[in-house]
């Protein structure tokens, strides 16, 4: 990729050039690693903090790195091992969604048995959830009916 100019301004979207001044947001949050917060100048800067609400905020003066440092720099890339869950698809081509309101299902954990719940519980969870309806499916469909009801499972 050949690019001409380090990054976008997140408010505006113009250019940033390489070796030149941009602007930052004094607030530790809108400093996010995977998605910074730069801007071409001070007024963007002051568009985004008055749109967050930002108390005593101030726009930070940096230096965008030169074209050769930027390109010498490595490029992170997250590789998966698997696919999201989210985007799974089963042999049929249906899609494996996660079927639960996780921070219900935690929550609920919490509050009747204190205990804490881990990542791999709502997806074990729609697995369950997905053949219990394959199995409510065949009911409904024995029935002679194209509505899923309680009764069929």
């Amino acid at each position: 990729m050949d690019q001409n100019f380090w990054r976008k301004c997140v408010v505006c979207k113009k250019e940033i050039n390489f070796s030149t001044k941009y602007y930052k947001c004094s607030v530790a949050s809108c400093d996010k690693k995977r998605a910074p917060a730069q801007f071409c100048s001070v007024d963007c800067w002051g568009l985004h903090s008055s749109t967050l609400n930002h108390k005593s905020a101030w726009a930070e003066e940096f230096h965008s790195p030169s074209k050769a440092e930027w390109e010498s720099t490595p490029k992170v890339r997250i590789v998966s091992s698997k696919p999201s869950s989210s985007v799974a698809k089963n042999t049929e081509g249906i899609p494996e969604d996660i079927l639960v309101v996780v921070s219900k299902l935690k929550a609920y954990v919490k509050a009747s048995a204190d205990l804490n719940t881990s990542g791999d519980v709502s997806e074990a969870l729609s697995h369950i959830i997905r053949r219990e309806c394959d199995r409510a499916i065949v009911n409904a469909k024995a029935d002679g009916r194209k509505t899923l009801m309680g009764k069929d499972f």
